[in-house]
């Protein structure tokens, strides 16, 4: 017995392994935006920059505000990303910071940002905080967290990735690894998409730095494939679909939206 603790001691203390560290995402461009505060979408012309209850858009090339939405605190206290898919503005949207956590995804018309319609995720999983659409399924992250909108008795290593059908029928999920858990405690994951050579890249809430992940060939927990450094706060990010390798963060301390050129990994 004596061996068997000294032997569970040590895989308690036993580091991470290394993780491939990737070139720097290069900040090309910063667009004033005061709604940028929780993350930031990216369209052909314009860019979204997303708070909670509002989104706003801005015209890429002079960064002029274009529209505005601003919807009741009361119904959408925490729009937390957005992305442009099947040319519609398709937003992770959760009850944080109150519990239990209810999570739900909101469709806006990308030019005058009217409120489409919106699929109810319901209850149970956490805080969906970005969605995105590949190979005929929906992708979502739901976040948990330790302490400010937490649910006893999850915290944040219930973060998940699910995989839902069209219909929204949840299909899959995977957990994520220790040694993204480690950066991100007692936080969570705040945004992430798939790059267009289909790699998943997702960020968390206040670290500067994205992490590359992969669907595992067996288990279900993602492999973390590469850290990138980048100057964003963390928070949610999109991929510019008409700029390969163009990846949208924001600072939050400088209310900007940033526009970042991110190397490929080696």
């Amino acid at each position: 017995m004596p061996g068997l603790l000294l032997l569970l001691a040590a895989a308690a203390t036993t580091p991470s392994p290394a993780i491939v560290q990737g070139e720097p995402a290069e900040t090309i461009r910063r667009i004033p935006a005061a709604e940028a505060r929780q993350g930031v979408a990216a369209g052909p012309n314009d860019v979204y920059a997303v708070a909670n209850w509002t989104i706003a858009r801005y015209d890429r090339k002079t960064g002029e505000r274009r529209a505005i939405w601003e919807g009741e605190p009361e119904r959408y206290p925490h729009i937390n990303s957005c992305a442009l898919i099947k040319a519609e503005l398709v937003c992770a949207a959760s009850n944080f910071p109150a519990v239990p956590q209810a999570s739900s995804v909101e469709f806006f018309d990308p030019i005058t940002l009217a409120h489409k319609r919106s699929v109810s995720l319901g209850l149970g999983t956490g805080s969906l905080t970005w969605v995105d659409w590949r190979e005929g399924h929906w992708w979502a992250m739901f976040a948990n967290y330790d302490g400010k909108g937490g649910e006893t008795p999850r915290d944040h290593r219930h973060t998940a990735l699910v995989k839902f059908d069209a219909e929204w029928r949840r299909t899959e999920s995977w957990a994520l690894p220790r040694t993204i858990l480690e950066r991100i405690a007692p936080m969570s994951i705040s945004g992430g998409g798939f790059r267009q050579d289909g790699s998943l890249w997702i960020s968390g809430h206040d670290l500067p730095e994205l992490y590359v992940v992969r669907i595992p060939k067996g288990g279900s927990t993602l492999d973390h494939v590469a850290t990138v450094p980048m100057e964003a706060e963390g928070q949610a990010i999109d991929w510019d679909e008409s700029r390969p390798g163009i990846l949208w963060g924001i600072s939050r301390k400088g209310r900007n939206m940033l526009e970042m050129r991110v190397p490929r990994l080696k």
